[in-house]
């Protein structure tokens, strides 16, 4: 990896469906969802679960009882007790995060098996109370008779009462992912027009790769509670219904006035998660395992949030490129995450341009694009959803997949993330 150390396979992956959120995984929490895909991985790759060494798993929003989500997917996956597991959290590249600390312990000779991945469930998010109610409650737990218990809520008046709702908003700007994206449309000149057609064509690939079986076949399915008399086994963010001028009708949510990010052409609030088994060649070898791929290279980066927030993938890609070796020309699929299509047609943009690459990269000319046939050849997280900790896996596992049933050698994987991050990597396919 990287010309360093151990090379490095990715032997399979899954995912359960991805659901909005509030819809079928209501009743169940990422650490659930997060043991399913684990439990399917298992059970397809045949891997005896005493061979694993380390599990490593990213989540964005920590439930406040599971807070170390690794260790008890790990506890609830049929994995010995004995095999150690931590949590990883970089916003929507959570589970690359995953993936790449898990084949760095394989790359150093620290590991020779290692699941990665990641869970989200954004119907299951925290709920905290004001600072005035938390207090409150502070004093009354430590109060020693019901008349302390009650002098702690004397301060308290109805409006301490509202909770604080959990707001995707960036600490430092105070801007929410979609204002960022609106901010990157203007700036770039990315039209409404653009963004819809891109939102469409992500639900018309993905509608397809769903009816012929490309994408289900990466899914577990799930028996969905509490009843758990259905089977979820696709996507339920799919639309194969909808159409341009559907789409068009739709008003703007960040910038009601003057702005073009829609629901139609942003990713939904999702619950889902992704694992992924990694080894090292040899133990691949040794195992009689076929990988899908190695990892050719990785490279993450970041700018500053008050810029154009979500194109921290162009920093990114000319560092994973040089590391690989290879240039977008060797490029045979690219997955790009599709957090908005503003950000998605940004990134192309910026990936296109020698302006960009001299006067922000201090490169003579630009890393270039694939034909837009190559890119997100099934969809992408606008139609299938966006579980943040639990993407960066399914979109490794998307690719690789593809990449096999086209004979491609190289593809690229391109996730933005927030606070203004971005991660690219490079994988190479397994000869046939």
């Amino acid at each position: 990896m990287n010309g360093q150390g151990r090379r490095v396979a990715i032997i399979d992956g899954c995912r359960t469906p991805f659901a909005k959120s509030g819809t079928d995984f209501r009743d169940v929490s990422a650490v659930e969802l997060g043991k399913a895909s684990v439990r399917e991985l298992i059970a397809r790759t045949e891997i005896d679960p005493r061979l694993v060494d380390h599990v490593v798993y990213g989540t964005v929003v920590q439930s406040v009882q599971e807070p170390n989500i690794a260790r008890e997917v790990t506890l609830g996956a049929g994995i010995p007790p004995t095999v150690p597991s931590f949590t990883v959290g970089r916003a929507c590249a959570s589970s690359n995060q995953a993936i790449t600390s898990g084949a760095e312990h394989i790359a150093l000779g620290m590991a020779d098996v290692v699941i990665a991945g990641g869970a989200e469930s954004l119907t299951d998010v925290p709920i905290l109370f004001s600072p005035e109610m938390r207090n409150a409650l502070v004093r009354a737990s430590k109060a020693k008779s019901l008349g302390e218990r009650i002098q702690a809520f004397r301060a308290i008046r109805p409006r301490h009462l509202a909770p604080i709702a959990p707001a995707i908003a960036e600490p430092t700007t105070g801007l929410t992912m979609g204002e960022s994206a609106e901010k990157m449309a203007k700036e770039n000149g990315i039209t409404r027009e653009a963004q819809d057609r891109w939102a469409l064509r992500s639900h018309q690939l993905a509608a397809a790769a769903t009816e012929d079986g490309r994408l289900t076949r990466e899914i577990a399915p799930f028996y969905v509670p509490p009843r758990f008399d259905r089977v979820a086994t696709t996507d339920n963010g799919v639309r194969a219904d909808t159409s341009f001028e559907k789409l068009s009708t739709l008003k703007p949510v960040f910038d009601r006035r003057y702005g073009t990010v829609t629901a139609g052409n942003a990713s939904p609030l999702t619950d889902g998660a992704s694992a992924v088994l990694l080894m090292s060649e040899e133990k691949a070898k040794e195992l009689g395992h076929k990988p899908l791929g190695f990892i050719r290279s990785y490279a993450y980066a970041a700018l500053d949030p008050n810029d154009q927030l979500l194109q921290g993938p162009v920093y990114a890609a000319p560092a994973a490129f040089d590391r690989a070796g290879l240039t977008m020309k060797d490029i045979g699929l690219l997955e790009i995450h599709e957090a908005f299509a503003a950000q998605v047609l940004s990134n192309l943009q910026w990936f296109d341009s020698d302006k960009i690459a001299r006067e922000r990269l201090g490169r003579d000319k630009a890393i270039g694009l694939p034909p837009e046939d190559r890119i997100n050849v099934m969809g992408g997280s606008i139609a299938i959803g966006h579980p943040f900790g639990a993407t960066g896996g399914r979109i490794t596992v998307t690719l690789l997949n593809e990449m096999r049933r086209r004979g491609e050698q190289f593809g690229m994987i391109s996730v933005c993330a927030a606070g203004a991050m971005g991660f690219v990597m490079i994988v190479e396919a397994a000869p046939n």
